[in-house]
């Protein structure tokens, strides 16, 4: 008797790899299995850094990069993907155009533009195109403060300014838009989510973690998101989930010491035995 087979679900990301394992490629894929899915990756450059800061960075030629992209699609395909770091705006208009020739809809883009350790890892001609050419293919964005005011080309004077930049920054509510308070001062932080798909304003309060342990933490939120829509949950509940288990690896990475910089949340605290990591 023939029993019918399983199904992964099934998340690509596209982003630069961190030796240290604490963000980017690495960081991606840990979250997606701890999240239930089975990752696969396209790597766009491969970054010399630790938890102290990035040395360098070493581009993966674009016409590289979406053959990786298309090896993977044709063959084992995406129910989400996840796009991270891009550095030129060559590599931006090649990923939108090997992705455009694909059915893939949950497309999180993660506008990573600066380092937690405030290394700058995107070209400043390349701002345009991922303004222009990938922000308008993603079902949700993930800037924080930051990145933000780059896309926006403007300050943001405070978390009152938070919902207008939201929908500013959708495209013409055609994006949606979860804007990170991470660099915000006070205990309470309240990210806002803008959901273009029901018009909503949806604010995310969270206590702040007090710890140096934050490198990754956004290459982990948008990551969750992209693997919690794979597993075909609504935008809206996609986004709440990530949020609650990224605060959950950062809260339970703060007891760790690892590096001499700013270290990683833990990913798998669902499924480590503390015992054996004392």
């Amino acid at each position: 008797m023939n029993r019918k087979k399983k199904h992964y679900r099934r998340a690509l990301t596209i982003a630069g790899s961190d030796p240290s394992g604490g963000a980017g490629i690495q960081a991606d894929l840990k979250t997606f299995s701890a999240c239930g899915c089975f990752g696969a990756s396209a790597i766009v450059a491969v970054v010399d850094e630790n938890t102290v800061g990035v040395t360098g960075v070493h581009p993966v030629p674009a016409a590289f990069v979406a053959g990786q992209i298309t090896s993977v699609l044709d063959d084992i395909g995406a129910d989400a993907v996840k796009i991270g770091m891009l550095h030129s705006s060559e590599l931006i208009r090649t990923v939108k155009e090997t992705l455009s020739a694909y059915p893939v809809k949950n497309i999180v883009l993660d506008p990573v533009m600066v380092a937690t350790s405030g290394d700058k890892l995107l070209q400043d001609e390349a701002v345009a195109a991922l303004k222009n050419e990938l922000v308008p293919l993603a079902r949700v964005i993930t800037p924080n403060l930051p990145e933000a005011e780059v896309l926006l080309g403007r300050r943001i004077n405070g978390w009152h300014e938070f919902p207008h930049a939201a929908r500013e920054l959708s495209a013409n509510r055609r994006v949606s838009v979860l804007l990170k308070a991470g660099h915000l001062n006070g205990e309470m932080l309240t990210d806002v989510f803008y959901n273009a798909e029901t018009d909503e304003i949806i604010e995310l309060s969270s206590k702040r973690i007090h710890t140096k342990n934050t490198h990754g933490t956004g290459c982990t939120l948008s990551s969750a998101i992209a693997a919690f829509l794979a597993h075909g949950m609504s935008l809206g509940d996609a986004v709440r989930h990530a949020k609650e288990y990224t605060e959950s690896a950062i809260a339970a990475g703060a007891e760790y010491e690892i590096g001499r910089g700013h270290g990683p949340v833990h990913h798998f605290f669902r499924f480590w035995n503390d015992a054996n990591n004392d």
